[in-house]
């Protein structure tokens, strides 16, 4: 197996930061995982335990300048990798004026995903700062186990508002309780509810889009009775929504909510060469 990739442009340079700190956010450890044109990140919980799933795509062409890779094998010619983000981001937190950097995938006294960034130095002398990443390499017959999440036959999908504002709403309801129950319809309302003993607050939001999604790609929703005013209701875990909004470094273009009633919220982040998916269960009562 190898693995080797270089950005120099420093816009990818920090696109890349900020991905790696949104998901650092999200998760401890995650599946990298390198094909031929694509680098993914990958959560692979179980969402009938309650987990949350997490499925990150990034189009290589877009970001690194030099790429190469040989998988396991010429049949199998991918990689992955379990990574801890956090340690990714201390290293690219060094990379903020760098002239490029290079990730390898390495043998050290345990496999390492190493990154070589180059500094400037206002002189004719290189300066390069060496991170070795501890990884593990994920054996072949667990790749089952990180296929990409079907996308749900949801009822409702709507475009979020700005996650600002959003993020500024929920950090004041998790103090009450730490559930929140996120519910939308089709005629562009969403509404954010939490509800104690003591108390019983909402937020609503009006005017957003419908998006419209067709059957390609797996992208299809379900043809239920729900009417346009009715709303679709999923209880989730407050904090875990928190995470996602408090982690957010992107800047999507465009974030969409999904949600499968009682069952399952999917958002949705698009943004040029990136995209991002993150599953919440519902939590019964």
């Amino acid at each position: 197996m190898k693995f080797r990739g270089k950005i120099v442009d420093i816009v990818c340079i920090q696109q890349f930061t900020n991905i790696v700190g949104t998901i650092s956010k999200l998760v401890k450890t995650c599946i990298m995982r390198i094909t031929e044109d694509k680098v993914f990140f990958i959560l692979s919980e179980r969402i009938g335990d309650g987990g949350a799933q997490m499925w990150c795509e990034l189009d290589q062409s877009h970001f690194f300048d030099e790429y190469a890779m040989d998988g396991v094998s010429a049949e199998a010619n991918e990689i992955y990798l379990e990574v801890m983000p956090d340690l990714m981001l201390k290293a690219l937190k060094t990379a903020h004026s760098a002239k490029w950097i290079k990730l390898k995938l390495t043998k050290k006294n345990t496999p390492c995903l190493t990154m070589e960034i180059d500094l400037p130095t206002g002189g004719p002398h290189q300066r390069q700062v060496v991170h070795d990443i501890p990884v593990n390499v994920v054996p072949r017959k667990h790749w089952p186990d990180y296929t990409e999440p079907e996308m749900p036959k949801f009822d409702v999908s709507i475009a979020m508002p700005q996650l600002k504002l959003m993020k500024n709403v929920i950090d004041k309801m998790k103090n009450l309780s730490n559930y929140l129950s996120l519910s939308a319809n089709r005629s562009g309302e969403m509404k954010l509810s939490v509800e104690t003993d003591m108390v019983a607050v909402s937020t609503h939001f009006q005017n957003l889009l419908n998006p419209t999604w067709g059957n390609q790609d797996g992208c299809q929703i379900l043809q239920s009775s729900q009417g346009q005013e009715e709303f679709a209701t999923a209880r989730i875990d407050i904090r875990k929504f928190a995470q996602f909004l408090n982690g957010q470094q992107v800047n999507p273009k465009r974030v969409i909510c999904n949600i499968v009633h009682h069952r399952m919220v999917h958002f949705f982040l698009m943004h040029e060469d990136l995209s991002l998916q993150y599953f919440l269960p519902v939590i019964s009562r």
